[in-house]
């Protein structure tokens, strides 16, 4: 049997979302320990030394589906963002833009030149959401602010995901990246206890993991696999057969052509031919095309799911509100189905999550607004970030950290809220503080360095993105979702409205309409190395 990494103590767990475990520095707490670059505009002021104006900026931010964020009556009173100001010295106006809405509530914002001070992206600098703003001029390039403002963000961040915020052709950079050091960030969760009350070892292959599935459906759990829409976090079996075919997965073919990876025909007729195994069989939901992440997250911490796939650091909140639920629950990440390659995992991250970037109307106050984000990799930050107000949410004695996670479903949002959204600049693999303070969240933090790194699928990536994408939009995928065009088949075919031999058919349709354009510049940008990222 594999090794688990099992949720054994969830009472006891730590909160370890989203935040700090840089391998690219070598620290051994995997955070940035610099001291902000303008203390007199970064920490508080003394009695000696008179206060000055706090900045005043506005920033647009997703709301990322964070419960904390999303129920908020107001963000901008709310008392951890007023803490943040007093110790940056700064007065934010927080714009919220639903998760579900961000593509076109920032299409709007750019129509409408309705743009705050500071945009959050979610990638580098041609991302979809921004809309050509950066190529337009809309923000300004911040290398010698950051040279003069921000050394501990230069210090801190690795060349790689500058590399993503940097216009190949002028050198300029012109955004600030949140990072991820770990690009295998998703993995399979299992309920152990029901594992173990079924008979049934930790499956290995695909067949075994359909087996241990319909094993969860005799036990009478409601979705033996939690499906979701459009297969987002559910495209475990996609992964594999190294179909995911996403953005950042493209592959050069026998005949050196660079094209998505679902033009592996056979590959993906399998992963296709296997959902349809659990949708004819009842092993996932008959209406998972149509479920949402909210109600995705609802069902999985209710107890009503067996399996399923989701990023590995929220496995302390999942697992808390899971275990609340359902008492006597247990959860693992396990190793992910491996396929006839041998191999299995989810499709890896680039190194950016989050970048934010100045827009030129707020080039007076540029330079406060680097210092503001260059404290965010600071030691005060991350003690903020960690546990939260001293006095309130923990205390220190002489260096010496009090603190206890919270269990409480409330509790819990709250420390998401601080470890991963209000924390805009950090490596937001885990929070090595918080993990340590308990077994369990040792345990998480070996999954990663011992269990993820070992699987995940790698492609070509292209960013910017290709041009031709622009022009035939059903055939631009999403970060984790495959292009319209064949996401609308792979459906059909799943729900058996059209046969699965038919892919054929699918990608010569996706060839008579721009896919060979597509294929063309993907080929030629990628022998030219021009932007091109494995």
């Amino acid at each position: 049997m594999r090794k688990l990494v099992v949720l054994a103590t969830v009472a006891a767990l730590s909160i370890s979302m989203l935040s700090s475990c840089s391998k690219n520095n070598n620290n051994e707490s995997s955070q940035a320990t610099n001291t902000p670059a303008n203390t007199a505009t970064t920490t508080n002021q003394t009695e000696e030394t008179p206060a000055a104006e706090p900045t005043k900026f506005s920033i647009s931010m997703r709301t990322l589906n964070v419960p904390y964020v999303e129920q908020n009556p107001d963000i901008n009173k709310d008392k951890y963002v007023l803490a943040m100001e007093k110790m940056t010295n700064t007065d934010l106006d927080i714009r919220l833009i639903p998760h579900n809405e961000y593509q076109d509530k920032m299409i709007q914002m750019f129509a409408t030149n309705d743009i705050p001070d500071v945009v959050q992206g979610s990638g580098g600098i041609s991302g979809q959401e921004l809309g050509g703003a950066v190529q337009s001029g809309v923000f300004l390039p911040l290398n010698d602010l950051l040279k003069e403002n921000g050394p501990n963000l230069l210090k801190f961040l690795p060349q790689a995901a500058w590399d993503r915020l940097t216009d190949a052709k002028t050198g300029n950079i012109y955004g600030i990246p949140e990072v991820l050091s770990n690009p295998s960030r998703r993995a399979t969760w299992i309920r152990t206890d029901l594992l173990e009350k079924a008979g049934k070892p930790i499956p290995k292959t695909v067949e075994e993991t359909l087996d241990v599935l319909r094993a969860f459906k005799e036990l009478g759990v409601e979705h033996p696999y939690m499906g979701r829409k459009n297969f987002k976090y559910a495209d475990t079996f996609f992964g594999s057969y190294d179909v995911f075919g996403y953005l950042n997965q493209f592959k050069q073919f026998p005949d050196g052509k660079v094209k998505p990876s679902f033009f592996d025909a056979d590959p993906m007729k399998k992963a296709i031919r296997t959902y349809k195994t659990m949708y004819d069989e009842g092993l996932i939901s008959k209406e998972f095309a149509t479920i949402e992440s909210a109600d995705f997250k609802s069902i999985i911490t209710s107890g009503k799911a067996g399996m399923w796939s989701m990023n590995a650091n929220e496995l302390p909140i999942w697992g808390t509100q899971l275990t609340t639920n359902v008492p006597g629950a247990k959860v693992a990440l396990i190793p992910s189905p491996v396929g006839d390659d041998g191999k299995g995992g989810y499709a890896h991250y680039n190194p950016v999550t989050r970048s934010y970037f100045i827009n030129v109307s707020a080039k007076d106050k540029a330079a406060a607004i680097i210092k503001f984000f260059d404290w965010m990799v600071g030691e005060q930050a991350q003690e903020f970030f960690s546990y939260g107000i001293q006095g309130e949410d923990y205390t220190s004695n002489g260096g010496t950290i009090s603190y206890t996670p919270p269990t409480d479903e409330a509790g819990t949002n709250k420390q998401r809220f601080l470890n991963y959204w209000l924390w805009m600049v950090q490596d937001t693999t885990y929070n090595k503080r918080i993990a340590e303070l308990s077994e369990p969240g040792k345990q998480m933090v070996d999954a990663f360095d011992n269990l993820l790194t070992k699987e995940g699928r790698r492609g070509i990536e292209f960013d910017p993105r290709l041009e031709a994408f622009m022009n035939y939009p059903d055939l631009s995928p999403l970060s984790d979702q495959l292009p319209p065009l064949v996401l609308e088949h792979v459906l059909k075919m799943v729900y058996g409205k059209e046969p699965i031999d038919n892919y054929g058919k699918v990608l010569e349709e996706y060839l008579s309409k721009g896919g060979n354009e597509v294929i063309e510049e993907a080929t030629t940008r990628f022998n030219s190395k021009e932007n091109a990222f494995e």
